[in-house]
């Protein structure tokens, strides 16, 4: 999933979503992208004793995440307020709203805890790898398989599954941590989506490293 490269394609759409949030600080905006992110992993964690009904609203606060993560920006941008320290903070914010959210899901009971720690370090790196390309002067990066708009909405689509499927459903799985198996081990959806961002992070972050490295100047 590469969907940064839709982003000149929805671009109208954003303008007309980002008009009733102009008056809104950016910095506030990203503020409230991490609070977003913070319920959402609040909730998941809940789920380990309460019910997995909580990841649809899970769900909708990680799409909540990703719009609002996008509007500070957009915001900064047409309103003249673009500056280093909002996109330092800015920067800050998302990453520990990837903590967050990561921490959230391995602590619902739905995702192998090593697994978890595996995604998480992959989403650092890659992020980390495209952070590096701009203080090196090369522009920031967003190209790869796994840019941030993929992570939250690969992680809003895993929490609607787990909804869906705890419901009653004829299609709804008969175990609840059978999700899917593979010669004897048993997968949940987070677990697939955390499995997606450990090969496709690591993915990112060596393209993102290589592609950095190749475009500097050769020592002497």
């Amino acid at each position: 999933m590469v969907l940064e490269g839709y982003r000149a394609r929805v671009a109208p759409y954003l303008a007309r979503i980002r008009g009733p949030f102009l008056g809104w600080s950016p910095a506030g905006l990203s503020w409230t992208a991490l609070g977003c992110a913070g319920a959402a992993a609040a909730l998941a964690a809940l789920v380990r004793w309460t019910t997995p009904l909580l990841f649809l609203p899970v769900a909708v606060l990680i799409f909540l995440t990703g719009l609002f993560d996008v509007l500070d920006g957009e915001v900064a941008r047409a309103t003249g307020r673009a500056s280093a320290r909002g996109d330092l903070l800015d920067h800050v914010l998302d990453r520990y709203a990837d903590l967050l959210l990561v921490v959230g899901f391995a602590a619902s009971g739905y995702a192998n805890p090593i697994l978890a720690l595996l995604a998480l370090a992959s989403v650092l790196l890659t992020s980390y790898m495209g952070t590096q390309a701009q203080a090196l002067g090369q522009g920031r990066l967003y190209s790869g398989l796994l840019s941030r708009v993929d992570r939250l909405v690969v992680l809003a689509v895993a929490a609607f599954l787990e909804f869906d499927w705890s419901l009653p459903w004829p299609w709804a799985p008969t175990m609840p941590w059978a999700r899917f198996a593979v010669d004897g081990l048993a997968f949940t959806v987070i677990d697939v989506a955390f499995l997606y961002f450990v090969i496709a992070g690591q993915w990112t972050a060596i393209a993102r490293a290589v592609r950095v490295y190749r475009a500097l100047p050769p020592g002497r």
